[in-house]
């Protein structure tokens, strides 16, 4: 009797496959599907693109266009910081928050867009890295080319400090919702 109870227990366990050492191995976990169809993630990225755009006209119109009345005042910082503390010894609170802020704000649209643009920039650290490349670029234009603008660093800090709170803010969860990962 003992050994047809064996020989049951033995026979009703699962096989295993030859050369395998333990049990089968459950089914491989579903991938994710992506929470936007395709039709959803193409006009997503048409729109953010069409932001994009309107963003760099804006931009260019801020920062490259000429300025001759500003020009005996202009020069260019190289030391980080210098400019923040101009910005904040003015009588004027509400220039230094209109500096100050403008700088900040014109970042913002990198941290949202730039993850939605580009799936592969979608790492806080490429987001800087990208934008901090855009504006020095923009910086270098506007000091080599444009009358009445300087290069300034800490417009470029504060450009990307914009973005990093725009990735923070809305830019992961937007990108990670119009690419998801597989």
């Amino acid at each position: 009797m003992a050994r047809a109870a064996l020989l049951s227990r033995v026979l009703s366990r699962p096989r295993l496959a030859k050369g395998s050492a333990g049990p089968p191995a459950e089914a491989a976990p579903r991938k994710r599907r992506p929470l936007l169809p395709l039709l959803g993630r193409a006009v997503a990225m048409a729109c953010a693109f069409a932001v994009m755009v309107a963003f760099a006209v804006v931009l260019a119109r801020l920062t490259l266009e000429p300025s001759p009345a500003s020009e005996p005042l202009t020069h260019s910082n190289l030391r980080p910081g210098d400019s923040l503390r101009a910005y904040l010894d003015q009588p004027q609170l509400r220039d230094a928050v209109k500096q100050i802020g403008g700088n900040l704000l014109l970042g913002v649209p990198f941290g949202v867009l730039v993850p939605v643009l580009a799936p592969r920039a979608r790492g806080v650290l490429r987001v800087l890295l990208l934008t901090a490349v855009v504006m020095l670029t923009v910086e270098l234009a506007q000091g080599a080319m444009v009358t009445g603008r300087a290069f300034d660093i800490d417009d470029v800090i504060l450009n990307t400090t914009g973005a990093l709170a725009g990735y923070l803010l809305v830019g992961r969860r937007l990108g990670r919702a119009v690419h998801a990962r597989s």
